[in-house]
């Protein structure tokens, strides 16, 4: 895994090696930029495929034509390459993915896209057209943002690195301040930054006199139901994720899995240590407050399939000394609180290993989560008033708040918070923290004139017509690939992970696994309450019954408490009425009721909470 950077235009060496270093820890063991002409490529690779120097990037085709800089693993790379040695065209000088590539896009063009199954952000520069694709995985695991200003196309793996080209300004986009509140991130394409966007999942442009001629989709979902029986369904299922998994084990490091004790990770590690030949090493934390704590979980399943476990656990005091390292690196506000752990066990693991698998995908792929479930009551609760809901939501304030792990008060609170607006927009708002409502309260009235999005659900209205021939039902599973998963879990996993330089890699999200699952009826996925179906029934006989049956749990951490406790005195510095007046965003008398009441233990407002820590901390240290 790798970190990219470069601009097709204005700028010199110095701004490329400023935007590379800016991105090293993506890549430490080297780091390269080119300057040829008006074409700037930078890399800094962590190597995994090939450790020679001869694999280093840029990369060029032996006529020098094309130079190409990649940051991912292409699965599906050697057979690739025996298609083009047939072809009697190319010789290889390494045994790298890099070169399959390079060569690839030199025999199919654009269509290369198509033939190739991995995780990766590409820039290629073809020296004969005088032109730059720039292109992205079809489920979005790895990164790319871009600008084009003064006729200059700018791009990296992170924002952070296009703000270190000197033509790029750093100018608050208030409607993506609008959608962070709700969302916790800021969906694609926008950025915190007008003029910075990030490039769509399955998506390549062009940039070719000095503008973008040509951005398209080269791989589309397609939810079209396959006759199958559930059977044969679930023994094609157990090929794809054994290959999917084996597959994922090339590596010319360490390798190990992340193993959380929850089905997805248990899967993995199931298969990896199916397809391996010695104990595979896998790692997991554990948390002193139970309602958050897997580790016995874990342990189980890996002496269930005999593994080699590592497991480490986290606490308030260490969370404390992660948390502004953790911001330092986010150059977009990110209010998922479970980065901490998540950036904790890959910290823990590459002491081990420099690659992971991790369970990532299959939530989303098959309803796994519990807004599935609670979506089945949204057509009785639309049948009553709107009056009526609003005081079944009141009611829920009675509820004493409770610190625990998906407390009854925090369901219900999240429940009646998502009938706020209609119901395109209830799942959003469920995983979710600021609702329309409360945004009202907490914006200025000058910065309410400048927001021109409303409500700021708005983005995702394009994913609901997307499929236009789906169910209601993956229209739904659509909606959670373009927003939570694109921009929640593969954020997390891939920013916590490459801050301390680990590769993390997603079987579930292997394409034939993404494409043969999207073709199935739904009540193979979720039946009743019962989400995961088909994969519960293909890990009953493999794993522990406790892990089949046990509900989901997610990787949270106590941030309620912490709030009150641990975290206090952050909150009431960051969150300080001085803090808060100096940039004229938000109204300090409705956040000081927030903290107020949490504090107090009257609500449990610790999303909300968190939500605006995240901004403040974001603000001081990039603005």
């Amino acid at each position: 895994m790798c970190g990219i950077a470069g601009f097709i235009g204005k700028g010199n060496r110095e701004d490329l090696k400023s935007m590379i270093n800016a991105i090293s820890y993506r890549g430490p063991d080297y780091q390269c930029t080119e300057l040829i002409g008006n074409v700037g490529l930078a890399h800094a690779r962590l190597s995994i495929i090939d450790l020679s120097p001869e694999a280093q990037q840029p990369f060029y085709t032996a006529d020098k034509t094309i130079s190409m800089v990649f940051n991912g693993e292409i699965y599906n790379y050697l057979e690739l390459k025996k298609e083009l040695l047939k072809l009697g065209k190319y010789s290889f000088r390494t045994t790298s993915d890099t070169e399959v590539l390079v060569y690839l896009y030199q025999e199919y063009g654009e269509k290369f896209l198509e033939k190739i199954n991995g995780m990766f952000a590409i820039a290629i520069y073809d020296f004969n057209k005088e032109q730059l694709l720039l292109t992205r995985d079809r489920m979005g695991k790895k990164p790319v943002y871009y600008s084009v200003i003064n006729d200059t196309l700018i791009f990296a793996s992170e924002l952070k690195a296009i703000l270190k080209h000197p033509l790029v300004k750093k100018d608050l986009n208030y409607n993506a301040i609008n959608e962070y509140l709700t969302f916790d991130y800021i969906p694609t394409p926008n950025t915190i930054f007008n003029n910075i966007y990030k490039l769509e999942a399955s998506q390549y442009l062009i940039f070719k006199d000095a503008k973008i001629t040509n951005k398209r989709a080269y791989w589309k979902v397609n939810f079209t139901e396959q006759n199958i029986s559930f059977s044969d369904a679930t023994a094609t299922l157990d090929v794809l994720l054994n290959n999917a998994v084996r597959d994922r084990l090339m590596s010319d490091v360490p390798l190990g899995v992340f193993l959380s004790g929850g089905l997805d990770s248990s899967t993995v590690a199931y298969y990896a240590q199916k397809n391996a030949k010695v104990p595979v090493n896998t790692f997991s934390i554990g948390f002193s407050e139970k309602s958050y704590d897997e580790s016995d979980y874990a342990k189980l399943v890996a002496k269930k399939i005999g593994t080699k476990h590592h497991e480490e656990f986290l606490s308030a005091s260490t969370s404390l000394t992660l948390i502004p390292d953790i911001i330092s690196k986010l150059d977009e506000p990110f209010a998922d609180p479970s980065i901490i752990p998540t950036y904790f066990l890959s910290k823990f693991t590459r002491k081990h290993v420099t690659v992971a698998l991790g369970g990532d995908g299959s939530d989303e792929l098959l309803g796994g989560y519990p807004t599935f479930i609670s979506d089945k009551f949204l057509k009785a609760f639309s049948l009553f008033p709107k009056s009526l809901i609003r005081s079944f939501s009141a009611l829920t304030n009675l509820l004493p708040p409770s610190d625990k792990n998906i407390s009854l008060d925090f369901k219900l609170t999240q429940f009646f918070k998502g009938l706020e607006e209609s119901s395109q927009y209830t799942h959003t708002l469920w995983l979710g923290s600021f609702t329309p409502s409360l945004k009202n309260k907490l914006f200025t009235d000058n910065i309410k004139k400048t927001i021109s999005n409303g409500n700021g659900l708005t983005s995702i209205d394009r994913y609901l017509t997307d499929v236009p021939n789906a169910n209601k039902f993956n229209v739904l599973l659509y909606s959670y690939y373009r927003t939570y998963l694109l921009e929640d879990i593969l954020v997390k996993v891939d920013r916590a992970s490459m801050y301390n330089s680990l590769e993390v890699r997603a079987p579930f999200l292997d394409v034939n696994v993404v494409e043969f699952l999207n073709t199935l009826p739904k009540e193979y996925k979720i039946q009743g309450f019962n989400g995961k179906r088909i994969l519960k029934e293909l890990m009953r006989n493999k794993l522990p019954n406790e892990i089949i049956e046990r509900p989901k749990k997610g990787f949270g951490i106590p941030v309620s408490l912490w709030l009150r406790n641990e975290l206090r005195e952050t909150m009431e510095y960051y969150l300080s009425e001085e803090r808060i007046t100096r940039h004229g965003i938000f109204e300090y008398s409705y956040i000081e009721r927030l903290k107020k009441e949490h504090l107090a233990l009257k609500h449990n407002h610790r999303k909300l909470l968190w939500n605006l820590l995240v901004f403040e901390m974001w603000y001081d240290n990039f603005m």
